[in-house]
Parts: C-alpha cells; structure tokens; sequence
C-alpha cells in the first residue's frame, strides 16, 4: 500500500452497531472500528436507544480506524444509519426521551386512525409507504395524541443520520435518503410534506434541511476532530438510509440489476425511472437521487431461520448445524415433499401488511424431518421475494441479475433458490458491509474521486460466485409459489360468522 494512497470512509450505523470503514478506491475495506449499540425493550411494543450512545459507539468506531490510519488522508465521510429511527431533541441539542427504534410497534393503533384522517391512498403516494407500523409517521402521531408535550417542545427531529452529522459538523442535515423512511417525505417533490405535517401539527422548522446524495453538507468540526481523531474540516458528504445504502453498494442503481440482502429481515429490491406504487413493495428515493428503488421487505428472514434452529434443532452453538441442515436439504426436491411454512413470525409487510399474521407449518407427515423444516422456511422466505419480484417485472421493470448480500449469502443452497425460483442468475457481493460501502461511494463522488454514482460503482462494487438458475426447476417453483402463498390466506384470522 503506498503511503499516499486516500481514503474515504463510510459510516454504517446500523441497530446493533456502528462500522466505520475507510474505502480505497477500488473498493477495499482497508481500516475498520466497530462499537455495539444498546437496544432497549421496556415491553413487548417498544423499541428504544439513547441518541447519546449512537454518537460514543461512533466515536470508538472512528478512533480503531484513526489510530491506524493518517486522518490527513481521508478526503470525506458518509454516513448509512437504520431506517425509521427517530431522536427528539430540546433546544439545546439533548433527548428529550429515548429513541424510538424502528423495531418500536406502540403506534399499532394509530395505522387506521391516520389512514382514516388523511387517507391511506393520499399517505401511499406523498410517502411511497403503505400504511405499516414501522414509519415514524405514525408514531408522531401517537406521540400527538398521547405525549403532545414531547411534539411541541421538541426543537429537533432527526433520524440517525441526521443526529450524527450534528455531532460531526454542529449542525443537523438529512439527504433525501434519511427522510425518506420516516414517511412525512414527499417522494416526487423531494421535500418534507407539508400536508402531512399540517396535520400533525408539526413545525417544519424542527425538521433538518434536506439534500441529494452526494452533496457536500458539512465539516467535521475541532470538538468531534478531537473526539474522533478526524482532521478538522474533512468534508462529511450525503448518503442516507441503510437499505438506500446497501443497494448502491451492490450497484443496484440502474436497469436490470436486482439486489436482495439475505439478512436478519431480508430485503430486496429493483431500480425504477418512475415512481411504482403497490402493496407489493414500497417505493423509495433511489441511493444515487435519480429514479426510485421499488423494496419488498420480510421482517423475518434470517431470523426466522435461527428461531427454528435454537426451538427446534439445538441451537446454533454448533456451527455444524448449518452445513448438516444444508446437505439434508440439498437433497430434497423443490417442494419439501410437501411440507409448506407460512414465515411471518414478526408480522407481514408486503403484500398483506398484517402486523398480526403469524408463522405456520403445515403439510407434515411421518417421513418429515429437519431437514424438510429447513429446507421449506429457506423457500418459503425465497417465494416470498420471487412473487415481489414478479410484480415488479409485471410493471416493466428489467430484472436481468441479482446480487446477494448478508449471512444467508453464504449458503450454496440459498443462491441456487433465489436463481432457480426467479430464473435469473444470483452473483454474490464481494463485499458484506454493502451499506457501509454505499455510504463510501457517496463521499467517493462528493469529494470529486469520481464524477458520477455509475463510474464509483464500475470502481468499488465487485460480485464473484455467479449461480446459473435451472430453468427446469423454476417450472416446479412456479407451481409451489402458487400452494405456498395460499398457506397465510387459508390460514389468517376471519371474523366470525355468528
């Protein structure tokens, strides 16, 4: 490594943790610091963390690459922060309450309050949300009607990514990627709405200014230069939302390339020109700020598949369980013979939004074992976003190549799935820190490394291990996606009949 090569890094602030990781540029992580992030769980439906501790995590980050790396070699910032997170400060900059996570479900009632005030087709095309628990609208609106004291002393509310460029620079902005998931965002006019907050009763003055991404939007400040170790004034440029993140990270900015991060909740997503509403995705400002990305969301991906393995096959203290459960299921046909799951352990989002549908397994007979388990969760979890996809393809949209990111990538067995069920080949990202490195393209571009997002995804983005799909498999995929996506539909709550 020559000792004048630069830096940029990207800051991942995600639910568990931050990342910090300085970006060659050709895309190498080269110095990185990690931190933990305390989630608080007061009950069963609220989520909360101390803002304070997003900023000392950052800080311990920061410091593991700084006490490495030259600061003076760092030429900009960036940062990627959990979605749908929101900090309420008083006028001197201090919480005036516990972050609400985006995990936080105490606004369950007020989906069908404010869907009834504002309409739930008006709130679907100024937000690109459908209504859903997880966007911080709702709970402005439960705090209007249950705390109204912590709205209107508020002088601040900022999303992670806001919160933490006050803390570098002294002064509190959003991208139009932070704002979007909090859903008061206007996604065609790229402004706060003013229609929503009217009606909250909201000043937008307590909102931070927003900007496109890539933008310059601060300076690290003496104070945080010498908390972080950062050199004074290196310049802190726009990115945003981890998912925004994630998908510029893979390159998913333009006509073909799906992406799908096979994580804790598995995500997945399509580049679109235009702004495509449905219930089977919701539509988000794309990373680079030209054109949308159309996302379908499984709360329960991973994790649901970790929840059967610590319920039901002795947990995951043995590393061997996976490769075991894996060589079962690879020799089972598409199907499971027969046994289907229904995986909506923490609720649906796309496409029913049930926030109370609940997981199911049905199909069994005596010859079922773990593997059969196993094996039907991965594809009921790879239907799930096949069937999203397929709307997506039905709107026009190019889907020519996926890119997977996350734990699950890992597995040979998983990628076949995702290619043999959507018929397209699955190339694995080279990188598993995809937001923290599309939080490092942005300050890529901003600080002039490249001149566009398209020439710093060329650069930084690299995918290995292409996986061809069986073309006679995803005959048989399309027949299971057809019984499996009855299994929540003959299953779900009716009202009774009496």
């Amino acid at each position: 490594m020559q000792s004048e090569e630069h830096f940029v890094i990207g800051i991942d602030s995600s639910t568990q943790s931050v990342k910090a990781i300085a970006w060659s540029k050709d895309g190498r992580p080269c110095f990185e610091g990690r931190a933990p992030h305390t989630l608080v769980s007061p009950d069963a439906y609220r989520a909360e963390q101390d803002p304070t501790e997003w900023w000392s995590a950052a800080i311990t980050a920061l410091r593991a690459v700084t006490d490495n790396l030259d600061p003076g070699r760092i030429d900009g910032i960036a940062i990627s922060n959990q979605r749908e997170t929101m900090a309420l400060l008083d006028d001197e900059r201090r919480p005036l309450a516990p972050a609400t996570v985006w995990l936080d479900r105490r606004a369950g009632d007020m989906r069908a309050l404010l869907a009834d005030e504002l309409g739930a087709e008006t709130l679907h095309a100024i937000s690109g949300k459908p209504v859903d628990v997880i966007p911080c609208v709702y709970r402005l609106r439960w705090m209007r009607a249950h705390r109204p004291d912590l709205l209107d002393k508020a002088a601040h509310i900022l999303s992670v990514h806001d919160y933490l460029t006050m803390r570098l620079s002294g002064e509190p902005q959003a991208t139009w990627t932070s704002a979007d998931p909090f859903g008061i965002f206007d996604i065609v006019t790229k402004t706060w709405s003013k229609k929503i907050l009217d009606h909250l009763m909201i000043d937008e003055a307590k909102l931070p200014p927003l900007h496109s991404p890539a933008s310059r939007i601060g300076s690290v400040s003496q104070e945080a230069a010498t908390e972080t170790g950062l050199r004074a004034g290196t310049p802190i440029f726009a990115a945003g939302g981890d998912g925004h993140c994630a998908a510029l990270g893979v390159g998913a900015i333009e006509p073909g390339t799906v992406y799908l991060n096979l994580g804790t909740a598995v995500v997945g997503g399509v580049w679109s020109p235009t702004p495509e509403l449905s219930g089977h995705w919701r539509t988000l400002v794309s990373p680079t700020g030209d054109g949308y990305v159309l996302e379908s969301v499984q709360r329960g991906g991973a994790f649901f598949v970790n929840w059967l393995l610590d319920n039901f096959a002795g947990g995951r203290a043995d590393p061997a369980v996976f490769q075991r459960l894996e060589t079962e299921a690879m020799r089972l046909p598409v199907g499971s013979d027969g046994l289907m799951v229904c995986p909506y352990l923490m609720g649906c989002m796309d496409p029913y939004w049930d926030e109370n549908a609940r997981a199911s397994f049905t199909g069994f007979g005596p010859d079922h074992g773990m593997g059969h388990l196993y094996r039907a969760s991965l594809e009921a979890i790879t239907l799930e976003f096949a069937r999203s996809l397929q709307q997506m393809r039905a709107k026009g949209l190019a889907a020519a190549r996926i890119f997977v990111i996350g734990g699950g990538a890992s597995s040979l067995l998983w990628r076949k799935m995702v290619s043999d069920a959507t018929g397209l080949p699955v190339h694995r990202s080279l990188s598993n820190e995809a937001s923290a490195l599309g939080a490092g393209m942005s300050a890529a571009v901003g600080c002039g490394w490249y001149g566009n997002f398209q020439d710093a995804k060329n650069a930084m983005a690299h995918t290995t291990e292409a996986v061809a799909p069986d073309f006679a498999a995803y005959r048989n995929w399309l027949i299971l996606s057809e019984r499996q996506a009855k299994v929540y539909l003959n299953n779900r709550e009716r009202p009774s009949l009496s």
